[in-house]
């Protein structure tokens, strides 16, 4: 099959977590040819080519051009039909669903599916401009869509808080949407792009996935979309009271919901990270029945050694190890601070080894305060034999992490973002046992393999710590069967394999769209047709050599030939 792989700010440019997961998926699945599609920051990443080399099954690479490129002038019956689709667009997002404009009694005129339905024709609508008469960013930007939003806030209808839109409201909007509908102004809708694979598959929400839809809507390419961390959500998370005023935000929020619900509408299928993503999924719109969950990989032969060998182990030690981002994760590091001066009370010989690389000026500031509590918690330790150390992750093999898990007794997670808990899945892989926070997908995960305790509570912390580190029997047994979990549900090779399977569940029940005779058309012809033997004929191959005439000739009556 050849896949539309779309991407956005990483693969394969720019390292990172989303970029080693594309990777990993593109060299398991050699079988399939992926196109990339890489939405960035420009094009001059791909004059730099990729930051290493391609497997073979990439044909292409393409990058986003630049969005200061010179755009067309539109004529008056371009600007008329821009107006008349920007300004459903914007009655479609700034529109209260089931408002009756404040008469008592009266019937909602606007029903959730007809706002849907509006939207998604404004949407189409604007696209088709863009492919006929050029990119889309000029007119977004113009006085005729700002215009457009102000009557669609001021309307009676409208959103309470778009209602209070200042003029200087209107234009953080109008360039929040251009900066969100820049991928209509993209050429890669055609025959010989988009519309040349059998499946579009959106690694992310947002534009990588409005890449997909588009595709869907010119050339009827099925879109897969795959959500590790839901697209909307995060724009909730991050759009709190501090970033805009109120009318931005219930409008940008509007435009998200409506955008999230009309991708999860039309693809085939959707993928979760974990349950509580799927559930995520679910309350924005999509159907139950089209979400997989499909854990992310962790690739288990990093941590083979630690989980089969327990000889350098500490019966003394505790590990925490992760990134130090406050903006994710306030008051992780602090928690186990506290707990840890109580194990230290109940197991005075136990040590902690804190690993972690702090995300920029706030994660060093932030360690940098961890520090000073660490040292206020235990003013008497003695200079160079400190209970607690902070090491940097990968800084040398000796401060690795799978290292680090090797040599501790139990490992702790103390808290953390809403996530996917990938360093759990680590200490699983490794064979430890774990103490985790009860957050996000972390009960999913350990499954009964590790103590989990309520979230932001030292005393329950401590209490599970000094159990495991009492009790080197449990440890062993629970180490074992988390890494007997691990190796079942949480590897790299298991999930390139779901997504194998995951291609070609959606491929055999999409018709085949591509008429080119010298392509390979997956289900397109009967089995039979590739046996050898020349049991086909040379110019249908679909048809078995000596077809009767009355097969061949509907006009001759079946019965007398057969006579």
């Amino acid at each position: 099959m050849r896949i539309g792989l779309l991407t956005e700010g990483g693969y394969p440019y720019v390292s990172g977590d989303a970029a080693l997961w594309c990777e990993r998926l593109v060299r398991g699945l050699e079988q399939h040819e992926f196109d990339v599609y890489a939405l960035g920051p420009g094009p001059h990443q791909e004059a730099g080519g990729p930051r290493a080399p391609l497997p073979p099954q990439v044909r292409r690479v393409r990058t986003a051009p630049p969005w200061t490129a010179e755009e067309p002038t539109y004529g008056r019956r371009a600007r008329r039909r821009f107006a008349e689709c920007y300004e459903e667009l914007a009655g479609a997002v700034c529109t209260r669903a089931g408002a009756t404009g404040g008469v008592p009694g009266a019937k909602a005129p606007e029903e959730p599916g007809g706002l849907a339905d509006r939207f998604g024709s404004a949407l189409y609508g604007l696209a088709e401009l863009a492919r006929e008469k050029g990119g889309l960013v000029g007119a977004l930007r113009s006085d005729i869509a700002v215009r457009a939003l102000e009557r669609a806030c001021r309307a009676p209808r409208a959103l309470c808080a778009a209602h209070e839109a200042r003029v200087s409201d209107l234009l953080t909007i109008a360039a929040h949407l251009e900066r969100a509908l820049r991928p209509l102004s993209l050429d890669w809708y055609d025959d010989d792009a988009l519309g040349a694979a059998d499946l579009c598959h959106a690694t992310t929400g947002g534009p990588p996935a409005l890449c997909g839809l588009l595709a869907r809507h010119f050339c009827g390419v099925p879109l897969l979309v795959t959500e590790y961390a839901v697209h909307l959500r995060t724009h909730y998370l991050t759009s709190g009271p501090h970033t805009a005023a109120p009318a931005v935000r219930a409008v940008l929020a509007a435009f998200h919901g409506r955008l999230t619900a009309e991708v999860y509408r039309a693809a085939e299928l959707l993928t979760a990270g974990d349950a509580h993503a799927r559930r995520w999924q679910e309350r924005c719109g999509a159907d139950r029945a089209r979400i997989r969950v499909v854990y992310p990989g962790t690739a288990a032969e990093r941590f083979a050694e630690a989980g089969e060998t327990a000889l350098r182990t500490d019966p003394d030690t505790l590990v925490w190890a992760g990134p130090v981002d406050p903006g994710k994760d306030l008051g992780t590091l602090e928690t186990l601070l506290y707990a840890f001066a109580e194990v230290r009370r109940e197991e005075p010989k136990t040590r902690l080894r804190v690993l972690g690389t702090p995300a920029g000026t706030e994660g060093a500031a932030y360690l940098g305060h961890c520090r000073t509590l660490a040292a206020r918690l235990f003013p008497d330790a003695a200079e160079g034999d400190h209970p607690v150390s902070f090491e940097e992750t990968g800084s040398s093999e000796e401060t690795g992490v799978s290292d680090a898990y090797a040599a501790g007794a139990v490992v702790v997670l103390s808290g953390g973002a809403e996530g996917f808990p990938a360093g759990l899945v680590e200490a699983m892989l490794s064979g430890r046992a774990t103490v985790s926070a009860d957050v996000g997908a972390v009960a999913e995960v350990i499954g009964g393999t590790g103590l989990v305790v309520p979230p932001h509570d030292p005393g329950a912390l401590a209490e599970a710590c000094v159990a495991l580190l009492r009790d080197p029997g449990r440890r062993a047994r629970l180490g074992a069967a988390a890494r007997a979990r691990a190796l079942e549900l949480f590897t790299a090779e298991r999930n390139t394999m779901a997504f194998h399977g995951i291609y070609l569940e959606i491929a055999s029940r999409c018709p085949v769209r591509r008429a080119a005779r010298d392509e390979p058309r997956p289900f397109a012809a009967p089995a039979e047709s590739l046996v050898p033997g020349h049991l086909t004929g040379p110019e249908d191959r679909s048809m078995p050599r000596g077809v009767p005439a009355w097969a061949a000739d509907s006009t001759q009556p079946p019965v007398e030939e057969a006579r």
